[in-house]
């Protein structure tokens, strides 16, 4: 199975770098052979079901197959409260889906060869050179003793989040704690600091374990955009604008969303202790949900982007194609090839494994759920999840601005109506 996976990978990509799958994503009213529209009508039906039971006020949803856009819908409301229908081109708080394109970043500049993966970050920035590990902790004072690191932290390490680094306010219960005592915050929020003075205080604290011995998430996508700063000599912005989102056309995803464009800005929800749900309020979390509109300083690569479901599709669909969108080369094939290879030695959560900033289905998880192995996504705090298939060359999003959802089923039966489809159509 995994000689023809690679032999499949290989097609591609050797396809790709000839042009042959460097076609756009294109809307027209011919139906896809490969699908069944009826089926895919299930998909109304169920998202409605949820509407109509008040479980979530508003999603967007997306499928892309051979490049082809088949369904890119609204549902719902973007403002409940207003009455205000969902378009299909609303603007989403994409939260960890922007770790991925910071990835790409980093991974642009190693292009350059302006850097190697495994390459000690501290040749850049100095103050994370000679790391130690945590060894003791009190957490009755939160003091502790610490080791030294059998090695340094490498670019490689941040990718893959296995560089001993933890989360602010979403990692481990002890990790949480020493962070918060130096007062590092998760990346969003964040309008006025330094980025790089941020990560300086990152340097001094201590990992929870041994650089490449575990996977953790963790606040290394904000210091791989933190990298690209350092290296490149300008803001994170505007070099995913300049390097990204500008050849992509990518024209609705920002750090900083534009006024003329707040009206397409969802509405965020939460909900209360009786599971209803009700609108997040600037108290929620100690995080302003209108912080897209805010003028940020503060680039953060791992959770700062709001985007569009079909910008967001054409970033994938670039993937796919093996690097090149529109004419425009991002990466090189072999590049993507390594982005989406398993980069680790172990499962990431049990099952699955983890390459250059995306999870990646194993054949154990293929075997069990929709995906084909091979397939690589991830999601975002608030809602959102996205994942493409090699194997049915698909692109698929599932958007909602709601934290937490005790209906967040609802993308686990997207995901399913979607194959249910495949292979069905006349």
């Amino acid at each position: 199975m995994k000689s023809l996976l690679f032999v499949l990978w290989l097609t591609v990509l050797v396809a790709a770098s000839h042009g042959s799958y460097a076609q756009v994503i294109t809307e027209t009213s011919k139906p896809n052979p490969a699908i069944s529209p009826e089926r895919l009508k299930r998909i109304d039906t169920l998202v409605q079901q949820y509407i109509d039971q008040h479980w979530v006020n508003g999603v967007v949803t997306l499928l892309v197959k051979d490049n082809q856009l088949i369904q890119y819908k609204g549902y719902g409301y973007l403002d409940a409260e207003a009455r205000k229908p969902m378009p299909r081109d609303a603007i989403f708080r994409i939260a960890s889906q922007t770790k991925a394109l910071t990835s790409t970043g980093i991974l642009i500049l190693y292009e350059q060869g302006k850097l190697l993966l495994d390459e000690p970050i501290a040749n850049y920035i100095p103050e994370f050179r000679h790391p130690v590990v945590l060894d003791k902790y009190n957490a009755a004072d939160t003091t502790y003793t610490t080791v030294p690191a059998k090695r340094e932290i490498t670019f490689r390490d941040l990718l893959t989040h296995s560089g001993g680094l933890d989360y602010a306010s979403i990692g481990t219960p002890t990790g949480n704690a020493i962070y918060a005592k130096a007062g590092l915050a998760s990346g969003l929020g964040n309008v006025d600091a330094d980025l790089l003075e941020r990560m300086k205080v990152l340097a001094k604290l201590p990992l929870l374990y041994q650089p490449g011995d575990k996977w953790q998430y963790s606040l290394s996508t904000d210091l791989l955009g933190c990298l690209i700063e350092v290296i490149s000599g300008t803001s994170l912005e505007n070099f995913l604008r300049k390097n990204i989102f500008d050849p992509l056309g990518m024209n609705d995803t920002y750090f900083n969303l534009p006024a003329s464009k707040a009206n397409r800005l969802t509405a965020v929800y939460t909900e209360d202790a009786q599971h209803k749900v009700i609108r997040m309020q600037a108290t929620s979390r100690s995080l302003d949900p209108n912080y897209p509109l805010q003028n940020k300083h503060y680039f953060s690569g791992g959770a700062g982007l709001s985007s569009t479901a079909y910008d967001y599709a054409v970033f994938m669909q670039m993937l796919l194609n093996g690097g090149i969108y529109n004419g425009h080369r991002i990466l090189a094939p072999r590049t993507v090839q390594l982005m989406l290879g398993s980069q680790l030695p172990f499962p990431f959560n049990g099952n699955d494994f983890f390459g250059l900033g995306f999870q990646l289905t194993s054949a154990r998880s293929a075997a069990r759920n929709p995906r084909n192995e091979g397939s690589f996504g991830w999601g975002g705090y608030f809602g959102t999840t996205y994942w493409a298939d090699p194997k049915e060359h698909l692109v698929c999003l599932f958007m909602t601005q709601q934290t937490p959802n005790s209906h967040g089923n609802l993308e686990a039966k997207f995901e399913e109506l979607i194959y249910a489809s495949l292979g069905t159509g006349k």
